[in-house]
Protein backbone atom coordinates (compact mmCIF):
# COMPACT_ATOMS: atom_id res chain seq x y z
CA UNK A 1 0.00 0.00 0.00
CA UNK A 2 2.68 2.18 1.05
CA UNK A 3 4.34 1.88 -2.29
CA UNK A 4 1.63 3.28 -4.43
CA UNK A 5 0.36 5.75 -2.12
CA UNK A 6 4.03 7.48 -2.01
CA UNK A 7 4.75 7.80 -5.42
CA UNK A 8 0.45 9.18 -6.03
CA UNK A 9 1.16 11.97 -3.56
CA UNK A 10 4.02 13.09 -4.77
CA UNK A 11 2.55 12.96 -8.67
CA UNK A 12 0.14 14.96 -6.62
CA UNK A 13 2.52 17.46 -5.19
CA UNK A 14 3.96 17.97 -8.68
CA UNK A 15 0.89 18.85 -10.62
CA UNK A 16 -0.38 20.96 -8.24
CA UNK A 17 2.81 23.06 -7.76
CA UNK A 18 2.70 23.08 -12.04
CA UNK A 19 -1.29 24.05 -11.95
CA UNK A 20 -0.14 27.07 -9.41
CA UNK A 21 2.78 27.83 -11.68
CA UNK A 22 0.37 28.15 -14.69
CA UNK A 23 -2.08 30.04 -13.27
CA UNK A 24 -1.51 32.89 -10.66
CA UNK A 25 -3.87 35.75 -9.89
CA UNK A 26 -3.76 38.62 -7.78
CA UNK A 27 -6.26 40.83 -6.06
CA UNK A 28 -6.13 44.41 -4.94
CA UNK A 29 -9.28 46.40 -4.34
CA UNK A 30 -11.61 45.40 -6.81
CA UNK A 31 -9.33 44.61 -9.47
CA UNK A 32 -8.08 41.03 -10.45
CA UNK A 33 -4.99 40.75 -12.05
CA UNK A 34 -5.03 37.61 -14.07
CA UNK A 35 -1.80 35.53 -15.17
CA UNK A 36 1.05 38.10 -15.62
CA UNK A 37 3.63 36.72 -18.15
CA UNK A 38 6.92 37.88 -20.05
CA UNK A 39 8.32 36.36 -23.27
CA UNK A 40 12.11 35.34 -22.64
CA UNK A 41 14.61 38.48 -24.08
CA UNK A 42 17.83 37.74 -26.08
CA UNK A 43 21.30 38.70 -24.60
CA UNK A 44 21.82 42.07 -25.00
CA UNK A 45 18.49 43.15 -24.86
CA UNK A 46 17.41 46.80 -23.38
CA UNK A 47 13.57 46.41 -23.29
CA UNK A 48 10.85 43.30 -22.16
CA UNK A 49 7.00 43.00 -22.60
CA UNK A 50 4.42 42.16 -19.88
CA UNK A 51 1.55 41.24 -20.33
CA UNK A 52 -1.53 39.91 -18.01
CA UNK A 53 -5.67 40.51 -17.71
CA UNK A 54 -7.21 43.26 -15.72
CA UNK A 55 -10.64 42.63 -14.32
CA UNK A 56 -12.89 45.57 -12.47
CA UNK A 57 -15.19 43.54 -9.91
CA UNK A 58 -16.21 46.84 -8.53
CA UNK A 59 -19.23 49.60 -9.07
CA UNK A 60 -16.58 52.81 -9.99
CA UNK A 61 -14.08 53.11 -12.54
CA UNK A 62 -10.51 52.49 -11.77
CA UNK A 63 -6.76 53.32 -13.44
CA UNK A 64 -3.56 51.40 -13.98
CA UNK A 65 -1.33 54.29 -13.16
CA UNK A 66 2.47 53.15 -12.76
CA UNK A 67 4.77 50.83 -11.12
CA UNK A 68 8.18 49.52 -10.40
CA UNK A 69 10.54 46.21 -10.78
CA UNK A 70 13.91 45.27 -9.42
CA UNK A 71 14.54 44.04 -13.18
CA UNK A 72 14.58 47.00 -14.56
CA UNK A 73 15.16 50.70 -14.56
CA UNK A 74 11.69 51.52 -15.42
CA UNK A 75 7.94 50.01 -15.80
CA UNK A 76 5.35 52.01 -18.49
CA UNK A 77 2.03 51.09 -19.51
CA UNK A 78 2.01 51.46 -23.22
CA UNK A 79 -0.19 51.02 -26.14
CA UNK A 80 0.56 49.51 -29.77
CA UNK A 81 -1.60 50.32 -32.59
CA UNK A 82 -1.16 49.93 -36.39
CA UNK A 83 -2.47 52.44 -38.79
CA UNK A 84 -1.96 52.50 -42.45
CA UNK A 85 0.21 49.21 -42.35
CA UNK A 86 2.50 51.71 -39.52
CA UNK A 87 3.10 50.11 -35.95
CA UNK A 88 3.19 52.99 -33.14
CA UNK A 89 3.60 52.63 -29.60
CA UNK A 90 3.34 54.95 -27.24
CA UNK A 91 3.13 55.15 -23.59
CA UNK A 92 0.49 55.87 -21.73
CA UNK A 93 1.51 58.62 -18.96
CA UNK A 94 -1.87 59.05 -17.55
CA UNK A 95 -2.29 55.27 -17.43
CA UNK A 96 -5.15 52.58 -18.59
CA UNK A 97 -8.57 52.87 -17.75
CA UNK A 98 -10.80 49.81 -16.39
CA UNK A 99 -14.30 50.34 -16.24
CA UNK A 100 -16.53 48.95 -13.66
CA UNK A 101 -17.26 45.42 -14.99
CA UNK A 102 -14.72 45.81 -17.71
CA UNK A 103 -11.60 42.86 -18.63
CA UNK A 104 -9.18 44.84 -20.50
CA UNK A 105 -6.05 42.12 -21.92
CA UNK A 106 -2.64 43.50 -21.89
CA UNK A 107 -1.30 41.51 -24.92
CA UNK A 108 1.25 41.35 -27.59
CA UNK A 109 -0.18 43.56 -30.15
CA UNK A 110 -2.05 46.09 -28.02
CA UNK A 111 -1.78 47.53 -24.08
CA UNK A 112 0.70 46.02 -22.91
CA UNK A 113 3.61 46.78 -19.91
CA UNK A 114 6.91 47.92 -21.12
CA UNK A 115 10.35 47.01 -18.89
CA UNK A 116 12.49 49.20 -19.84
CA UNK A 117 16.34 49.10 -18.97
CA UNK A 118 16.37 45.38 -18.19
CA UNK A 119 19.03 44.79 -15.61
CA UNK A 120 19.63 41.35 -17.30
CA UNK A 121 17.54 39.58 -19.89
CA UNK A 122 14.58 37.48 -19.12
CA UNK A 123 15.14 33.73 -18.80
CA UNK A 124 12.51 31.31 -19.13
CA UNK A 125 11.13 30.18 -15.97
CA UNK A 126 12.23 32.80 -13.82
CA UNK A 127 9.80 35.18 -12.06
CA UNK A 128 9.93 38.96 -12.20
CA UNK A 129 8.40 40.44 -9.39
CA UNK A 130 6.84 43.83 -9.89
CA UNK A 131 4.50 46.26 -8.14
CA UNK A 132 1.30 47.88 -9.87
CA UNK A 133 0.01 50.79 -9.03
CA UNK A 134 -3.98 51.40 -9.24
CA UNK A 135 -5.53 54.94 -8.93
CA UNK A 136 -8.24 53.47 -6.47
CA UNK A 137 -7.34 49.90 -5.56
CA UNK A 138 -4.00 50.88 -4.09
CA UNK A 139 -0.35 48.73 -5.22
CA UNK A 140 -0.25 45.41 -5.19
CA UNK A 141 2.84 42.92 -5.73
CA UNK A 142 2.59 40.47 -8.44
CA UNK A 143 4.81 38.25 -10.27
CA UNK A 144 5.48 37.87 -14.52
CA UNK A 145 6.17 34.31 -15.44
CA UNK A 146 8.85 34.13 -18.23
CA UNK A 147 7.46 31.89 -21.05
CA UNK A 148 5.12 30.95 -23.48
CA UNK A 149 1.50 32.90 -23.05
CA UNK A 150 -1.08 31.17 -21.81
CA UNK A 151 -3.57 29.78 -24.04
CA UNK A 152 -6.07 32.73 -23.69
CA UNK A 153 -3.46 35.16 -24.67
CA UNK A 154 -2.31 33.94 -27.88
CA UNK A 155 -0.99 37.54 -29.00
CA UNK A 156 -3.25 36.89 -32.34
CA UNK A 157 -3.13 40.68 -32.96
CA UNK A 158 0.40 40.73 -33.00
CA UNK A 159 1.38 42.36 -36.37
CA UNK A 160 3.70 40.16 -38.98
CA UNK A 161 7.48 40.98 -37.74
CA UNK A 162 6.34 41.58 -34.27
CA UNK A 163 8.72 39.34 -31.59
CA UNK A 164 9.48 40.15 -28.21
CA UNK A 165 10.23 44.07 -27.61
Amino acid sequence: MKRTVLPLLAGLLVAGAAMAAMAHDYTVGSIRIGHPWSRPTPAGAVAGGGFLTLTNTGKVPDRLLSGTTPAADRLEIHEMSVTDGIMRMRALPDGLAIAPGQTVKLAPGGYHIMLIGLTKPLALGEHVPARLKFEKAGEVEVSFIVGSPPADATGAGTPAGMGPH
